[in-house]
């Protein structure tokens, strides 16, 4: 298979409060991950900036207006969007070259410059609804992809796999009237944003939730994912499938208890390229989301783009 990463320096400078998950060491570990001679062939791009109407393919402007309002102008300042999203000098550029990332990604695979793509950025995407910044995200990269993916190159059927610990309550709450574009996810139920119910399924049966309970681990993580998430796909024979790449269902991640092992994304990863290669041409595009245990991060995310790489 032909692979493709985006990456940036910016994502580092994207800065959160000392002690907050979601920081600039995560990229770093993904890093050192890819220094292993596996990745040698590992087709590697900066990610572009894209233009703040980027973002209004998914969210109005007055959300984007919100968002750059609380961007400080101070090197030494964080302000504070909301809970736990902050903001910092750089954070705008970081979301906006994420978003580049995630729209760049989506043209290679459709003009045949790679068979799948990953984009290592940060600040995530799948908390971020159409009005609102929250749970570290301001933007949702890849309700972005998939608008960009229907605009740009005539999709008509886009899937998102979200297998964050975290339901992707952002991406439900902007696709939940869209009969074009099928969100499946996997998470942890109760957990934070406490969205996500099995029976949340949107106006055209287009949202398929599969919660899971906390310890449950490996054999209900892929149960749910064959019985829920899979059919689905193939029932709804998307042009392109899009994956919310959160890796904080590992076990050792200290913000939930599902207990994953890199294998279980691995895994996961197979079942969806086989899916991409049945209905979307091998077009895959993965979004870096959650994952704060560094070592976790680095494991998990490293067999996931090495089955891309491998298909």
């Amino acid at each position: 298979m032909s692979t493709r990463l985006y990456e940036h320096p910016i994502f580092l400078e994207h800065v959160t409060p000392a002690g907050h998950p979601e920081r600039s060491d995560r990229i770093r570990a993904i890093n050192v991950a890819l220094e292993h001679p596996n990745f040698e062939r590992l087709e590697r791009r900066q990610a572009p900036q894209a233009s703040e109407d980027a973002v209004l393919l998914a969210h109005p402007e007055e959300h984007l207006i919100a968002v750059m309002r609380e961007i400080p102008e101070e090197e030494d300042r964080i302000n504070q969007l909301e809970a736990d999203t902050y903001a910092s000098q750089k954070s705008l550029q970081a979301a906006l070259t994420g978003i580049g990332g995630a729209m760049a990604a989506v043209d290679d695979v459709f003009t045949g410059r790679a068979d799948n793509v990953f984009v290592a950025a940060r600040p995530p995407g799948h908390h971020a609804e159409k009005s609102m910044a929250m749970g570290f995200c301001f933007f949702n990269n890849a309700a972005i992809a998939a608008r960009h993916a229907q605009k740009t190159h005539g999709a008509e059927r886009v899937a998102i796999v979200d297998w964050d610990v975290h339901h992707g309550n952002g991406t439900q709450d902007i696709f939940w009237d869209d009969a074009s574009v099928l969100f499946c996810s996997t998470h942890q139920m109760p957990l934070y944003p406490g969205t996500g119910a099995k029976d949340d399924k949107g106006k055209h049966n287009t949202i398929v939730n599969a919660p899971l309970s906390p310890n449950v681990g490996s054999d209900h993580f892929r149960e749910a994912f064959k019985s829920r998430v899979l059919p689905a796909l193939d029932d709804f024979r998307p042009d392109l499938i899009i994956i919310s790449a959160g890796f904080d269902a590992h076990h050792r991640d200290p913000l939930a208890q599902i207990n994953l092992t890199g294998e279980d994304f691995d895994w996961a990863t197979g079942r969806v390229l086989e899916l991409a290669d049945r209905h979307a041409k091998n077009r895959v595009v993965s979004l870096l989301e959650g994952g704060y245990d560094l070592e976790g991060l680095a494991e998990s995310a490293g067999m996931h783009i090495l089955r891309m790489m491998k298909g």
